[in-house]
Parts: C-alpha cells; structure tokens; sequence
C-alpha cells in the first residue's frame, strides 16, 4: 500500500525509497511554509541524534522519511508513512508553533501550540496550530527549546522569525524573556526600537543584552579596524626625503618617468617621495552621519561600535551625528557605544540635508575631514539643498562617502534616484559590510578610489 505524499516532485532524485516516500535528502520546497526557514536536520552537538556527523546524507531509507517528515510538517505523518517520537517529536513541536499553518496569529493567539513548545504533547496529538501563545513564560521555555535543538545560527533566524510573524516584540520588554533569547544585532535593534516603551525592570537586562552584542562585534572588528587605519594614516603623510624603507616606488617612478633613459631601460629617480609616519597629534577628521529611520537598525549598531573604535584613535578626530526629522550629536558618548545606542531613538521621519548641514557647521578643516553618510537615502526635507551641500562639501575638499547601509544583510531598500544623483557628484552609493568597512575608511583617509564590489555598486 502507498502513502500520498503530496511534495514529492519537489525533492531530488537519488536512490530508491520505500512506496510513496519521496527520493534523496529533502529539497527546499517553495509551497511548504517550512520550506523557506530553519531546517530540522541540524541538531545542536548535545542532541540525541548528534552522533550522526552533520552533513552526511542519510545512509537509510527511514532516515530519510524521518527527514521529510520533520520537514513537512503538518497532520499526520504528511504522507511518508513516518511517526515521530521522543526528541524529534519535540524538535517537530517547536517548528510547527512558529511556521505551522496558524503562524502569525501574533502573540495573543492560540495557546496550544504554546503549550506543545513546553513539550507536554505528542506529535500529531489533536488539532496542529501556530503561535506561541500569549504566555511570556511558555514563550521562554519554546525559546530554551530551539536552542536545545539548533545550532545558535538557526536559532537566531527562528528569533527574528518569531519577532516578525507572531509580533512578539511586546513580550522582549520582559526580563525573563531577555535571558532566554540569543543575542544578536537584529535583536539590538529591536530592543533599541522599543527603548522608549521599555519598564526600568527591564532596563538593565537589556543594556546587559546589548553589551554583550556590541562586545563580541567589536572583539571581532577593533583589531583590524585599527591596524587598517593606522596604516593608512602613515601613508597619507607623503614626505619628498624618505629613508629607503618608506619609499612609494609607484609614486616615485610616476613622478620620474621624464627621466627614463631607453638605452639603460630604467628611470633616474630625481625626486623622491615616501610614505611619512603619521605624527603625534590628529591626522583625519571623521564625521559619521547615521540614519536613525527604522530600517537602518543594523547599520547603527555597527556604526556606533565603528565610531567608538574610531575614537580611540589618537590620530582621528571623529565625530557621531545620528538623524531622523532631528538630528542628536552623540561624540560625547563615543567612549561607550552602549550609552550611544541606547541614546539613538529608531524610527521616525528623514531629514538628510538638516543632518548634512549640521555636519557641515563641524568641518573646519576640509582637505582633512572625511564624511560618512550611512542612510538607506529616503529623503524627507529638500533633496535639492541635500545634494547641493554634498556637493559643495566635495568642492572643499572634502571625502564624500555614502554608505545605503552598514549591515551583513546587503543593500536595503533605497532611493534610487538619490543613489544616482549623489553618483553623478562622484559620491557613488553602496551597501557596506562591516568587514569591508575598514578598507573603505582606508582608501578615503589615503584619497584613493573605494574598493566598492561591482555587485554591490548602486549608481
């Protein structure tokens, strides 16, 4: 007798399976709401099944069934003819209270599937739902769940998963539910968002979160940023009597190339010109002008953990203007990037040409001052004076560079025609990774073009 297994054209071929079961490993399947999120084949290292190695393709014919089925989903065995029990019974239970077919109910809904997270249920028991309930303690234990059973990458998707889908962001202004959750950017920004709204019960729990975060970041960044910069800092300062060592030899021959002597095929370098060592004393002026608007959540973390690890520089002066309809100059708060996130207020409306033209009343030395400009460009206030203070800001001497955002995720959502119209003023727009973010500070302190990904490149 066969099973009916009603996603089964969508798996790859490989060996023969059972009747009705579906062929090889399962495949991404567009129809099935688990197809596009976390899947439940990848048990953490202290999962029962850990001792299989992950990768490996499934070695039995029930190992793949008990692969689909925890894919799958749904009432049943879902057509593979597969019962769960035990651990993957619970795994399927944590899965199916975020992206079964009642998901998005909001937090508010249904308490079943709730219940099902806490693992006081079998598979397949009674009538399958999504949400997580409205609980803030049945929410904690599904998140104590999902991180029994996933690796913390997963885990951290299901988290924004379940912010988005069952609008739980309310329940993240309870303590209990801040310790149970995996700290990451996006749930900075969410916890950032909801600054305002947040108890003093809560306050603390969360600058703990968020220091946590902005640690691991800058642990991962600071060492790089600072070597990166330090060595473009050098090399900005030419001098014309190097000792060999600090020699440019491009520069150099460039310059001498009126000297080439064909006969000897080489060129008599006249003129010297090195790299100096930067000297005691500010070299660079920096101004980081960040866009507060709700989307660019991401972008300020990284900005404000960039701009502290700036500001340790004894070479830089920088600076760290945020903005939305106002505009907030948090420099003095730069020596703790917490206290500037947690001085950022998410949301509102965009005013870049106010924000460019605070920026400008803070440049004194042009030819010496580079402005970052981090905005996904929706522009609220008057386009045409924005553009004409970029502009003129460039016309100074000043290193224009305008970054859609400052995040992981690639380019967001911007306004194409502001892209365009800052690149005709050769400040091209582009997303910007936080790994690349030192190369692009380097070649703007050096004058030199910015390593901008063609992929990446928004004119």
């Amino acid at each position: 007798m066969t099973h009916d297994a009603p996603h089964v054209a969508a798996a790859p071929h490989g060996d023969p399976a059972p009747h009705g079961a579906p062929h090889g490993d399962p495949a991404p399947n567009h129809d099935h709401p688990r197809a596009d999120h976390p899947r439940a084949d990848h048990p953490r290292a202290d999962h029962p099944r850990a001792d299989r190695p992950q990768g490996d393709h499934p070695r039995t014919d029930q190992e793949r069934l008990r692969r689909w089925r925890l894919v799958l989903g749904g009432q049943g065995a879902d057509g593979t003819g597969c019962s769960l029990s035990g651990a993957d019974a619970a795994m399927d239970r944590t899965l199916e209270a975020l992206y079964g077919s009642g998901g998005g109910d909001g937090a508010g809904g249904s308490g079943t599937a709730a219940g099902r997270s806490g693992g006081s249920q079998g598979a397949g028991s009674g009538a399958r739902s999504g949400g997580l309930g409205g609980s803030a303690p049945q929410v904690a234990r599904w998140l104590g769940d999902i991180r029994t059973y996933f690796p913390t990458s997963v885990v951290q998707v299901m988290q924004r998963d379940a912010i988005d889908r069952l609008g739980l962001s309310a329940l993240l202004l309870e303590p209990e539910m801040l310790e149970a959750v995996e700290a990451d950017v996006h749930l900075v920004g969410t916890l950032l968002s909801l600054n305002k709204a947040m108890p003093e019960t809560t306050k603390n729990t969360a600058r703990a979160v968020v220091r946590k975060v902005v640690e691991d970041v800058e642990k991962r960044l600071a060492t790089r940023t600072r070597a990166t910069l330090t060595g473009a800092l050098d090399r900005s300062a030419r001098i014309s009597r190097p000792r060999h060592r600090d020699i440019d030899w491009d520069r150099t021959i460039r310059a001498n190339l009126k000297n080439y002597l064909p006969d000897h095929r080489t060129v008599v370098p006249e003129r010297l010109i090195g790299y100096g060592r930067a000297a005691r004393g500010v070299k660079k002026d920096v101004v980081l002008c960040v866009d507060q608007s709700g989307s660019m959540a991401a972008s300020v973390v990284y900005a404000s953990v960039f701009g502290a690890v700036l500001a340790s520089m004894r070479s830089l002066a920088t600076r760290l203007i945020v903005f939305d309809t106002s505009v907030v100059d948090l420099t003095e708060e730069l020596d703790d990037p917490v206290d500037v996130l947690f001085g950022t207020q998410l949301g509102g409306g965009t005013d870049i040409n106010r924000a460019l033209a605070y920026c400008q009343s803070q440049i004194t030395r042009p030819a010496d001052t580079v402005v970052v400009l981090i905005s996904d460009l929706y522009e609220g206030g008057i386009r045409e004076e924005m553009l004409g203070r970029v502009a003129a800001m460039k016309a100074s001497g000043v290193q224009f560079v305008a970054l859609l955002a400052l995040s992981d995720e690639g380019a967001p959502s911007y306004d194409r025609e502001h892209a365009a119209a800052l690149a005709a003023l050769g400040a091209p727009a582009f997303a910007c990774t936080p790994d690349l973010f030192p190369e692009v500070m380097a070649a703007a302190i050096e004058r030199r073009q910015l390593p901008i990904p063609d992929m990446v490149m928004h004119q």
